[in-house]
């Protein structure tokens, strides 16, 4: 269930032609993706290393891609701002730092804001765990959540940098007040964890989780949700669409997605999984 689609052609949406209810997903590969939310248009952990090329994870730590990416930053539209779960290089790499507009926006992290803002980006808001940033268009306001997340197990956490998921909301404003219109969840590189139950409790119901799976090892352990983990994930937050990235890109990846489809399967669990092919541009509407 990888590779690219046979005939798939990457097509960007003209503004024009976007319905204002539209929430869309253009697939990049790993964990980039060109999010069309309404009227809003976000970037996410920009990775645009070609095949054969090494990401740098720190520590010495590289991992070497095994596919093309389906975007490019000559090809991305005016965005209104990135979204970055953590500092990692298959997360955001050199040609991203050399490449993309420096007053663009970042919601990220503390830790990689402060990384950024050394590589000269002017515009990053740094999130600790449930913190919020907005940005407004018209009545239309895409309000963007830090959840909380685990990159490593026991004492490897100290070592891999911080990362956070993120609730991404779209809120119309109206004259019977502001009205969620659409709620997804980014899960970034994290363990499963059951607190990760919050999101449902803070934010309400979701449309579409986007799990961050894989089974990434270093140094032995386990740093991302693996084919299980990720099962627990859609059984805990029981969302109705299910679209998995970050797991075939790169060599450190030792859990399929087919592993993922498998274990759902298994379970019986509700709602639809929903992979998209890189360059291929799919709803993330139920």
């Amino acid at each position: 269930m990888s590779g690219h689609a046979p005939g798939n052609r990457l097509r960007m949406v003209d503004q024009d032609e976007r319905r204002a209810d539209d929430v869309t997903m253009t697939f990049g590969g790993n964990a980039t993706m060109l999010l069309r939310i309404g009227a809003f248009t976000l970037l996410t952990d920009p990775n645009f290393l070609h095949r054969g090329q090494r990401a740098r994870l720190g520590y010495g730590l590289r991992s070497k891609r095994l596919t093309e990416p389906a975007l490019q930053p000559t090809q991305l539209p005016e965005l209104d701002g990135i979204l970055l779960s953590h500092m990692h290089g298959d997360h955001w790499d050199r040609v991203a730092t050399r490449e993309l507009a420096k007053e663009t926006p970042v919601v990220t992290t503390p830790e990689a804001a402060t990384c950024l803002a050394d590589r000269g980006f002017t515009a990053t808001a740094d999130l600790r765990p449930w913190q919020t940033h907005t940005f407004t268009r018209g009545t239309d306001t895409l309000r963007i959540t830090s959840v909380p997340g685990v990159h490593g197990p026991g004492p490897l956490a100290k070592l891999l940098p911080a990362v956070m998921g993120s609730v991404v909301e779209l809120i119309r404003g109206g004259v019977a007040g502001p009205d969620v219109a659409w709620r997804g969840y980014v899960s970034g590189d994290t363990l499963f964890r059951p607190f990760l139950g919050e999101v449902l409790e803070r934010c309400g119901p979701l449309d579409v989780v986007i799990p961050h799976l894989g089974g990434t090892k270093a140094l032995g352990l386990t740093v991302t949700m693996d084919g299980r983990q990720g099962a627990d994930l859609v059984e805990l937050l029981k969302p109705p669409v299910t679209v998995p990235v970050h797991y075939d890109d790169y060599d450190r990846f030792a859990s399929p997605l087919g592993e993922f489809v498998a274990e759902v399967a298994r379970r019986e669990l509700p709602g639809t999984v929903r992979p998209a092919y890189r360059g291929e541009t799919i709803s993330l509407r139920a």
